[in-house]
């Protein structure tokens, strides 16, 4: 699902390509949303250390037509739930620098996400999950603990359920699919040749595979189905963090759609395995005595 990007993702995408002046205003508005949409003109301006004129050359860049529009659409895109856009760790970033970033991004990456979401393949996923006699979550590197989490919720529902992060078993399970098992294949990037390679093996033998993936990657391409994952970092220096949150995340979307899609007659079966735990659990302080 394609939408436009609110004001602030595009002052985001868009500040390797601004002029010296123009990179000075936007910096000031991504460094403190709320505040620009408080600042007069003039304040702006004195702000990123600029002429008012630079300001609405930076408005018309944007394609608003002067400034009281452009604090129309900050105001939208905050109102939109974007309240941080994505702003790179520097080295020499202070504690409260680097959390703030962190934090941030994972935030505005997150709603990226739902942003883009299709409901339409949300809905044909799980109707894949459920239809399925088995199902196996696959993934490497930073995306091994998320399929081992999947393993971890979507048990609860009946199902025949494993995971699995060594390519070779991975192949092996592939090699013998069969009609009605699902192959969940989660991948940052996309393009981990072994993991396309197992995609196609496991739909060779007939099985079906749902990918959480980049789009239009080389697993999305080969895979029966697949939910589009924003991009939104830069893992060749730090490792992937806020990607791992929304594979969490779309993985808590999916679960939550078959719990719902199974009724109130299957609620007792999740109490049943929820209340097995009581007696692995300390009683709470006000319990003690």
């Amino acid at each position: 699902m394609d939408r436009v990007r609110n004001l602030l993702e595009q002052i985001q995408g868009r500040l390797d390509e601004l002029n010296k002046a123009e990179r000075k205003v936007a910096e000031v508005i991504l460094a403190a949303p709320q505040q620009a949409t408080r600042f007069s003109i003039a304040a702006l301006a004195q702000a990123a250390k600029v002429s008012e004129p630079t300001v609405n050359r930076f408005c018309r860049s944007f394609g608003v037509s002067g400034y009281p529009e452009l604090k129309l659409q900050l105001a939208q895109s905050l109102a939109s739930g974007a309240a941080y856009v994505s702003r790179a760790v520097e080295p020499n970033d202070d504690p409260a620098a680097f959390t703030q970033k962190i934090f941030g991004s994972t935030i505005a990456s997150l709603d990226s996400a739902w942003q883009q979401l299709d409901p339409a393949l949300i809905s044909r996923a799980v109707d894949m999950l459920i239809q399925a006699r088995q199902i196996h979550f696959f993934g490497l590197g930073a995306s091994a603990p998320v399929a081992l989490d999947a393993q971890h919720k979507f048990f609860r529902f009946n199902l025949a359920v494993s995971a699995h992060a060594d390519v070779l078993m991975q192949r092996m399970l592939a090699s013998v699919a069969h009609t009605g098992e699902l192959f969940v294949i989660i991948s940052y990037t996309g393009r981990t040749r072994e993991l396309v390679e197992v995609a196609q093996l496991a739909r060779d033998n007939g099985a079906s595979v749902l990918a959480l993936t980049a789009a239009n990657s080389p697993l999305a391409r080969a895979s029966s189905l697949s939910l589009n994952i924003p991009l939104p970092e830069d893992t060749d220096i730090y490792m992937p963090m806020t990607s791992r949150i929304i594979q969490l995340t779309v993985l808590d979307v999916l679960a939550t759609g078959m719990t719902l899609r199974r009724g109130a007659d299957f609620q007792p079966h999740l109490r049943k395995i929820k209340e097995s735990l009581n007696a692995s659990r300390y009683p709470l302080d006000d319990e003690l005595g």
